[in-house]
């Protein structure tokens, strides 16, 4: 009987390692969410429900029991209503998980911000890796442009990455016109972007799309992060863009600034991994697809990477940060016509 009961648990231990296993999981290929475990079993009664219908007697033969019980009805009344969580090492867990921080202003925030991008003229409207992709293309080849304008983007600005997709698109961006072209053409293509002198990153990852991926771009993240050249961002913004799946949030340099700005994280980050992981921890997933969009156009015309437009921005009187507020070095700064 023990063996058997045994056997069930190593069972039930190993559908739990499938199930909650990123790698397992279609849409999500990498763990997206700090701590994002669940628990697997249901805590047993606490000990105040079973008291609730007990009867204490005066049998002198069982005073012991008795004793024992009225100990545990006063530890009973002496619980408060956030003690009744799971006992042992799952009430630990379960107090964790249920603690859930959130930037006090954040919604307030994000409205003001939809506010100020609603007249959707930065370029990354225009100019993004989801405007720069050829929408008569096949299906293989829209997702392939779709990557190559991630790669260049992490390089140089938006304006840059658009004329040289547009070049790419003329010559034939395809995996095997990339793998076909030589490398002195294929940098005047892409030229001025920064990486096209020392090295061609687009060679590498287009020949191991060919051999391992049929052509085709990985679908999933685990896939994409190991193309030269493709790092977490660049993996989310592409399983969202070219997929339409949302794996995670793609953080770049604008959204690592302004999520630090305006106190969106629990503590500072130092770099756009750790930023991507924090947002996760307490972002709606609603939300994932759009707030890179929102806040790469945002830092894009108001928060400005040097001299922020503080003085113009909605945002201004609830943005813990302070630190080179355009109002108080030039107030005479034109106003943006929201």
């Amino acid at each position: 009987m023990l063996a058997g009961r045994c056997s069930s648990k190593v069972c039930f231990a190993g559908k739990c390692v499938t199930m909650t296993s990123p790698y397992f999981m279609q849409t999500r290929s990498v763990v997206t969410r700090s701590g994002n475990q669940t628990a697997g079993c249901r805590p047993a009664a606490t000990v105040g429900s079973k008291l609730t219908n007990r009867r204490r007697t005066a049998d002198p033969v069982s005073s012991v029991e008795v004793k024992v019980e009225v100990e545990e009805a006063r530890i009973a009344e002496q619980k408060t209503p956030s003690d009744s969580s799971p006992k042992g090492d799952d009430e630990s867990v379960s107090l964790v998980k249920t603690e859930h921080w959130e930037p006090p202003d954040w919604k307030k925030q994000l409205g003001f911000i939809r506010e100020m991008r609603s007249s959707h003229d930065a370029p990354v409207d225009h100019m993004g890796a989801e405007k720069c992709y050829d929408p008569e293309a096949p299906a293989h080849v829209r997702r392939f442009q779709v990557l190559v304008s991630l790669m260049l983007s992490s390089q140089t600005k938006d304006q840059v990455t658009a004329a040289a997709m547009q070049k790419l698109r003329a010559h034939g961006c395809t995996v095997e016109n990339v793998l076909a072209t030589d490398d002195e053409t294929l940098g005047k293509l892409i030229y001025p972007v920064g990486f096209w002198r020392p090295c061609l990153p687009l060679h590498t990852p287009s020949f191991i799309i060919t051999k391992e991926f049929a052509g085709d771009i990985p679908k999933c993240v685990e896939g994409l992060v190991r193309l030269p050249g493709v790092g977490p961002k660049m993996a989310h913004l592409a399983m969202d863009i070219a997929w339409d799946q949302v794996s995670g949030i793609g953080v770049d340099t604008h959204v690592h600034r302004i999520s630090n700005r305006l106190g969106w994280l629990r503590k500072p980050t130092k770099n756009p991994e750790e930023t991507r992981k924090a947002l996760e921890e307490w972002l709606p997933r609603e939300l994932w697809s759009e707030i890179n969009w929102l806040l790469v156009g945002f830092g894009q015309q108001v928060c400005l990477p040097v001299s922020p437009l503080c003085s113009v921005c909605l945002n201004q009187h609830s943005c813990p940060s302070e630190k080179g507020l355009l109002s108080r070095m030039n107030p005479t700064v034109e106003q943006p016509n929201y």
